[in-house]
């Protein structure tokens, strides 16, 4: 009878852990932030904050690795770009990854609430930030019809997306967005175009993360391969979410759940 609580509570945190990552998968799949969900659902297992940030990490990599087979067309017409965008992907998050596995477990903690307050509000600008880059795309289409051209500028790019991708070895919520805004403001102006480099960026960030992770031992199996299947659950049910729910009411929910998940955890501290 004495034991019948511990087991109740512990039950508890499983089934939320589950749900979290279940959510966190379908958010990943149709407006991101996902993250906001099933790290703080790790951190509640009760393990060490930075070993919970890996565990998320390779959690969520495998369902972002079958997003590129969706942009492989525009990959391929890219390719130089694909390559410049997934080398600086790499260098960064080696250096993310090194840098988080360096961070003192209370100094990480006292960091997690300022991460999620700057991620969520990464989300919250993304709308106008957006609008002011279709103007600004606007623009350029007239000059270009002037016979004015602007190509790409690779070269800050490059280093750009480093800084980016440390912090995506790092902690990552939000990347996607800021790696948009990178493309579009040095020069890039298709949609695909900037999707398919934001994913080689994304995905090599993070899987040079995933492979620090592993091989430094950080990762708690029993919680990442239930994070892992119901992340994967999530994304591939998550179609018809994406088709019923417009895209603003799905990120001003990843705003909600950001921000208040920020302030949860500025309260505990």
């Amino acid at each position: 009878m004495l034991h019948f609580p511990a087991v109740t509570a512990v039950n508890w945190h499983w089934v939320w852990l589950v749900a979290a990552a279940f959510l966190a998968g379908v958010l990943n799949a149709v407006a991101g932030g996902g993250s906001f969900l099933s790290f703080p659902a790790l951190l509640g297992m009760q393990i060490l904050p930075v070993q919970a940030n890996a565990t998320n990490t390779v959690a969520i990599w495998p369902g972002q690795l079958t997003s590129i087979a969706a942009y492989r067309d525009d990959v391929r017409k890219n390719l130089h770009s694909a390559l410049l965008m997934g080398a600086a992907g790499l260098l960064g998050g080696t250096i993310g990854a090194i840098v988080l596995l360096n961070t003192p477990q209370k100094t990480f903690m006292r960091l997690v609430p300022w991460l999620l307050l700057f991620a969520a509000s990464t989300f919250a600008v993304s709308r106008p930030v957006s609008r002011a880059l279709e103007r600004l795309k606007l623009k350029r289409s007239a000059q270009a019809a002037a016979g004015q051209t602007h190509a790409p500028r690779r070269v800050p790019l490059f280093f750009a997306v480093v800084v980016v991708s440390i912090y995506v070895g790092y902690f990552g919520a939000g990347a996607g967005f800021l790696f948009m805004t990178l493309l579009a403001l040095l020069g890039y102006e298709d949609i695909n175009a900037i999707n398919a480099l934001k994913v080689v960026a994304n995905l090599l960030a993070n899987g040079i993360a995933f492979v620090i992770f592993i091989a430094d031992g950080q990762v708690v199996w029993r919680y990442c391969v239930a994070a892992m299947i119901a992340a994967g659950i999530g994304g591939y049910s998550s179609a018809s979410l994406a088709r019923r729910v417009p895209q603003p009411v799905l990120r001003a929910l990843v705003v909600v759940i950001g921000l208040g998940m920020a302030a949860w955890f500025f309260v505990r501290q």
